[in-house]
């Protein structure tokens, strides 16, 4: 089906009759050209990309529970491409580009709001890193502004300037950054790669990998074996539970990550604000609730829920940031199962069994970098070849030493 303004004014006038599912339910096949492991944002943006943009035929995506129930609807939405190291800003600065065009792309509203991101500074030395991150943004063509006190004051007034440990000395601001709904990213990323033929399989577990003299033949899952003459892994803080199934050790862990929203509030936060002087990041969405978060839990995990103390660390950020919102009541949190790569930088590369390939390790990126993970796993399904801005998110980066540690916080995937 496809949606349009005249589509929702015909139904209006018909009783809402004509609506048909979003995607179809598939049945699994025998065999297929390629099948995608991870039914979630990447997952999908890949099976998506790989139809439209590669014409490749036969693909399934094969996921273990249900269409969004991963960290793509675990998440505080924000898109931003504000990196400093060339490897990471051509990469996001790709991906926000696609974001800007996904919703006539993928036919379905993802409410993609480009209201601005602002990252806070606190200190002459934070400020002149700052600087240099928005020289190094504006050198790749991105959108960067360096915001004084007055002009953060201006469209940020209720904000503590009278903090005497942590005042607000100014912020860098990406105007094309924003907000998407997470899950109509995952909603419209299976319409649209439904709409090219792709079999979207949910409650299909995968179970183990069907390898011989080092080729990987296809996949056992709880629904039978399947066959194929290629298999991408995108199943982020699960990698490395099925990437072992393959005898493959990967430089990840799983963390836990929480989200948070509050009850719903006036209109006061015009952008997403990231405090500079802790770890808290806080947009306000469309029904008034904010939603923010901030460290991961600190612990080895693949549950997806959190701990307290990490609530009360990171609503301390927040009432530091905004004492105003002492008062709002915490409405939900929920918790995504992050994978935490030994630079903090994603992978997307071939693995050493011929017809096996792996995305994964997004840390704190994987949402904000949906569409360009999936055109760049796509292309590199399709083509055996890196696309051109993914080209250094390669496995063996860690045993040559070109790590991407846009951080500088080395091999400590707790503290990426």
């Amino acid at each position: 089906m496809t949606y349009s303004a005249l589509k929702i004014f015909k139904e209006a006038l018909t009783g809402h009759k004509g609506w048909k599912p979003v995607w179809r339910k598939s049945i699994a096949q025998n065999s297929y050209d390629i099948i995608i492991i991870g039914g979630g944002g990447h997952g999908l943006a890949t099976a998506f990309y790989l139809a439209k943009q590669f014409k490749q035929k036969k693909i399934a995506v094969l996921e273990k529970g249900w269409v969004g129930g991963g960290n793509v609807g675990r998440n505080t939405t924000i898109i931003r491409s504000n990196y400093m190291l060339n490897k990471n800003q051509a990469f996001y600065e790709f991906s926000l580009k696609l974001w800007e065009r996904i919703e006539k792309d993928i036919n379905y509203n993802a409410m993609v709001s480009q209201r601005g991101i602002i990252n806070l500074f606190h200190s002459d030395a934070q400020r002149d890193s700052y600087i240099r991150r928005g020289n190094t943004m504006r050198i790749h063509g991105t959108d960067a502004i360096l915001l004084n006190q007055d002009e953060v004051k201006k469209k940020y007034p209720f904000l503590n300037y009278d903090n005497a440990r942590f005042p607000i000395k100014g912020g860098l601001w990406q105007p094309r950054g924003g907000t998407v709904r997470h899950d109509a990213v995952a909603w419209g990323y299976a319409h649209a790669a439904d709409k090219y033929g792709v079999d979207i399989i949910e409650n299909c577990e995968v179970v183990g990998f069907d390898i011989a003299n080092g080729k990987c033949l296809g996949v056992k899952t709880n629904k039978g074996n399947i066959k194929a003459n290629k298999i991408g892994v995108a199943v982020a803080g699960n990698s490395s539970k099925v990437m072992n199934m393959a005898g493959m050790r990967l430089p990840i862990e799983s963390h836990v990550l929480q989200a948070f929203v509050s009850e719903g509030l006036k209109p006061i936060l015009p952008g997403v604000i990231t405090y500079g002087a802790g770890h808290f990041y806080v947009s306000q969405s469309d029904k008034g609730g904010l939603v923010f978060g901030g460290d991961i839990d600190g612990y080895n995990s693949y549950a997806q829920r959190g701990n307290l103390p990490v609530v009360e660390d990171v609503c301390e950020g927040g009432v530091s940031l905004m004492p105003m919102i002492g008062k709002a009541r915490l409405l939900r949190m929920w918790g995504g199962i992050m994978d935490m790569s030994m630079d903090g930088s994603p992978i997307i590369d071939k693995t050493h069994i011929s017809g096996l390939y792996f995305n994964g390790g997004w840390c704190y990126g994987g949402f904000k970098a949906t569409p360009a993970s999936g055109y760049s796993f796509a292309h590199l399904l399709a083509t055996d070849t890196h696309h051109e801005v993914a080209k250094n998110y390669t496995l063996d980066r860690f045993k040559s030493g070109l790590t991407i540690d846009e951080k500088g916080q080395g091999a400590q995937p707790n503290l990426h």
